[in-house]
């Protein structure tokens, strides 16, 4: 990570350099000629002024001139040469700016020495200010370079934390109150470990759920089997037992290959026929009602005469079927579980009532999931695949099933289902 810190530090640092580096030189070519002309020229009109002066107001008068240019902070070394004769004084140029003055009598050469400006004294005034933008730059690199990695490193280690099975480890705190894109993918990646971590403990408890409903069967088979061994006389009773001990296996393995199809990451692919729900649903309550007669329970229907859709028979048939025979199983002796039927717009809702003593207002979702356990002790204590299957089968059909208390007492589960959701 340290390799890719330094090269978008590099990148970063060498576009601003390069950057600046293009824009000193373009300043410099264009300002450098323009600067020595105008230097030059002041040289020159300081040579000429103090040649005025001299010629005028005599030597005096024109060295007191040099002293107060030089006063005023302007480096020009005017020299002061006296010759022989004045005969011969006449005024003259050379390359370092020079002139013969006659003044009371005498000659003088008036003389300003050396070069108007070098190089490195020309251009270190104008170098100062890119250097120190070569070195803001270079910490606004650090900075972005910084800001920028150490969430990825973070990221990093987060994502090698799912990728070792430690799904308990979030980042999103360690960025900071950063608002961009960085955090929000920390947050996501948090929200995405916690989304696993449930998925893993709901599967743990599943694995766990299965092996417990289907050893309970298994062990009643082996007791009948022991019994068989020590007892053969009673083999019709054994035999009987063990084969509602098969069909509640038999079940049981239906119900978890149903719901894994259902769960599929993919969309699951069942056949689809154009049936009558409400014949499905007349079917299930002639069923249900023998069912109930144990226990002196009524089952009524009341709503719509037809509904015809395009579903799947068998999962809208097991989907109402575990709903019924749930609202069988809980409701108080000599009560009536009501079925009711509306529909509204493109899809019929489906209203099961039962008066037992209801679910916690807390668990009412939870009820929908595979082996679900209630946090009180009642006969309702635990709902098994059936809601399970429930859910996902109206789902799958563009529907939904969801549950509530009944303020009278008991449950209300409602299922939508539509005509098509057009699969």
């Amino acid at each position: 990570m340290r390799r890719l810190f330094w090269k978008f530090f590099t990148v970063v640092w060498l576009a601003m350099a390069g950057s600046i580096a293009l824009l000193f030189a373009v300043t410099s070519l264009f300002e450098s000629p323009f600067e020595e002309e105008v230097a030059n020229r002041e040289r020159k009109l300081a040579l000429e002024t103090t040649a005025q002066v001299l010629q005028s107001d005599g030597l005096d008068a024109a060295k007191k001139l040099v002293e107060d240019l030089r006063r005023t902070g302007r480096e020009l070394p005017i020299r002061f040469n006296q010759r022989p004769s004045a005969a011969n004084c006449a005024a003259k140029a050379g390359p370092n700016l020079a002139m013969n003055v006659i003044s009371d009598g005498d000659c003088y050469e008036l003389e300003i020495g050396g070069s108007p400006q070098g190089l490195i004294s020309r251009a270190w005034p104008r170098t100062v200010p890119w250097l120190a933008a070569l070195m803001a730059a270079a910490a606004a690199a650090y900075w972005l370079a910084r800001y920028f990695i150490t969430p990825v490193e973070q990221l990093r280690f987060g994502l090698r934390a799912i990728a070792n099975g430690q799904l308990d480890v979030r980042i999103a705190h360690t960025i900071g109150s950063k608002r961009d894109e960085v955090a929000s993918l920390a947050h996501d990646l948090d929200a995405t470990a916690a989304r696993l971590q449930e998925l893993q403990a709901a599967q743990q408890q599943l694995f766990h759920d299965v092996s417990h409903e289907i050893r309970s069967p298994l062990s009643r088979l082996q007791a009948g089997i022991g019994v068989l061994q020590q007892n053969p006389s009673r083999l019709s009773a054994m035999i009987e037992r063990m084969v509602r001990e098969v069909e509640r296996l038999d079940e049981l393995v239906g119900g978890i290959l149903t719901l894994a199809r259902l769960s599929e990451r993919q969309d699951p692919r069942f056949d689809r026929q154009t049936l009558d729900v409400v014949d499905l649903i007349r079917e299930i309550v002639e069923d249900a009602r023998f069912e109930a007669l144990s226990r002196d329970v009524t089952v009524e229907y009341e709503g719509v005469n037809t509904f015809v859709a395009s579903v799947n028979g068998e999962l809208i048939y097991r989907a109402l079927e575990n709903v019924i025979r749930n609202a069988i199983a809980h409701t108080k002796n000599k009560t009536t579980v009501l079925v009711r039927s509306e529909v509204h717009g493109q899809q019929i809702q489906l209203s099961i009532k039962d008066m037992g003593l209801g679910v916690p207002e807390a668990e009412l979702d939870a009820i929908f999931k595979p082996f679900s356990q209630s946090s009180i002790t009642t006969a309702r204590s635990g709902f098994g695949l059936g809601l399970a299957i429930t859910r996902r089968a109206a789902e799958w059909h563009g529907g939904s099933a969801t549950a509530r208390n009944i303020p009278s007492g008991g449950l209300c589960v409602e299922v939508t289902i539509p005509i098509s959701n057009g699969q």
